[in-house]
């Protein structure tokens, strides 16, 4: 029994010293040994999204995905596959991190130019104030795309709308398209039903893009009035980047210009539905506001064709719920004072096209069509030296209505 005790004693003392000497000498090796075994063999640091595009300025582009840890992401980025470039994103000074939804802009681009890329991300061990101890490293596969050149006359744009969670109408609409030129797709509001979660975001939307066309190709998203409702509504511009961010823009790509309008929802402000938690025509008055400036700018003055894309129209709908009353009040007399050439929406889930009507709305409305087979339609904007032409098609490849605008 003494000897047992005194063994005891030996190996207790032992394992003292040892601890002593790791903590004053080791700690940095020891550290490094934790972390490989910790994290590296931890089969949860994953990416939950492919990357896809966004926000495409004149050399100049933004790649989004998501991680479901909080980690370092970057971008790496060449004219070839030795990807001797690289970016990450810097707020305030900080390095972003620590984060699941990445957004890494790649800039001073050369239009026109075929970039190679892949996103890398590091999670972390520990994340202390003064002590960060990194995990393993993830990276994507190798994917490509062509430097946005704003500059450039040709521009082919596809818009659809109303998909309402038929993620398969996504991948029939880019299989419909074909090799026909296209520069991006953007996204006319109603994508969705309402807005639940995250996971909602990536099975109804970014896979069904990532897996046809969006990380290789941008796209831009207008919410529609069914993307302001549910629980999620007021996280979903998180996950997405238009032009400077916002959720109504414009951008000029040669000589056209485009608008792009938040249309909001088509119910009062004070409906049951929204228990007090909804100000849009507050918000529709300071978008029109803007809306002037743009119209009075000197890009709109220059164009030499002028595109209006909103969900809903501001004429031709079966019904006139308050939202589209308020939305044509504020917007239509603008729209009419201004010359433009076409305005672009969704909403009636009935397709068609309606000339001008002087003193009505002095310009074209074309309106896509509804989520179902048969009713699916895709609008393909194509602008050149000579002419804008807009073409509207059913699902199965059938042409609804073609429309042109001589430069």
């Amino acid at each position: 029994m003494k000897d047992l005790k005194s063994n005891r004693r030996s190996f207790l003392g032992k394992a003292a010293k040892i601890a002593g000497l790791l903590s004053v000498a080791n700690l940095p090796v020891l550290r490094a040994e934790v972390q490989h075994k910790g994290v590296a063999d931890d089969p949860e640091h994953k990416f939950l999204t492919k990357p896809y595009l966004q926000n495409p300025l004149h050399g100049e582009i933004t790649v989004r995905f998501m991680t479901n840890k909080p980690t370092y992401s970057w971008v790496k980025y060449g004219l070839d596959e030795s990807l001797k470039s690289s970016a990450e994103t810097v707020k305030l000074g900080l390095v972003e991190a620590n984060n699941r939804i990445h957004a890494i802009t790649l800039r001073n681009l050369e239009p026109g130019k075929k970039y190679y890329y892949k996103v890398l991300s590091k999670d972390f061990f520990e994340y202390k104030p003064y002590d960060v101890v990194f995990g393993n490293t993830i990276e994507s596969e190798m994917y490509s795309f062509t430097a946005p050149d704003m500059k450039k006359e040709e521009f082919s744009m596809l818009v659809l709308n109303d998909i309402h969670e038929r993620p398969d109408a996504i991948e029939q609409h880019i299989g419909l398209h074909g090799n026909a030129p296209l520069d991006m797709v953007f996204f006319n509001g109603d994508i969705f039903n309402f807005q639940t979660d995250e996971n909602q975001i990536i099975e109804k939307m970014i896979d069904p893009c990532t897996a046809s066309f969006a990380t290789h190709k941008p796209f831009l998203f207008v919410r529609g009035n069914h993307e302001t409702r549910g629980k999620f509504a007021r996280r979903l511009p998180d996950y997405f980047d238009n032009i400077d961010h916002a959720p109504y823009f414009t951008f000029s790509r040669g000589s056209t210009f485009f608008i792009c309008l938040d249309s909001g929802e088509d119910k009062a402000d004070n409906h049951k539905q929204y228990f007090g938690l909804a100000a849009f025509d507050a918000y529709r008055e300071k978008q029109a506001e803007w809306l002037e400036q743009q119209l009075e700018s000197e890009a709109y003055k220059k164009a030499k064709y002028r595109i209006v894309l909103i969900h809903i129209p501001l004429y031709h709908f079966h019904r006139d719920p308050p939202g589209v009353a308020h939305c044509r009040k504020v917007f239509g007399p603008l729209l009419n004072k201004y010359k433009i050439d076409l305005m672009i929406s969704g909403h009636t889930h009935r397709y068609g096209f309606h000339e001008a009507e002087k003193g009505r709305h002095n310009y074209p409305i074309m309106i896509g069509g509804g989520p179902n087979l048969g009713t699916r339609t895709q609008i393909h904007v194509v602008v050149d030296k000579e002419k804008l032409a807009v073409v509207m098609k059913k699902d199965d490849g059938e042409v609804l209505h073609r429309y042109e605008v001589k430069g």
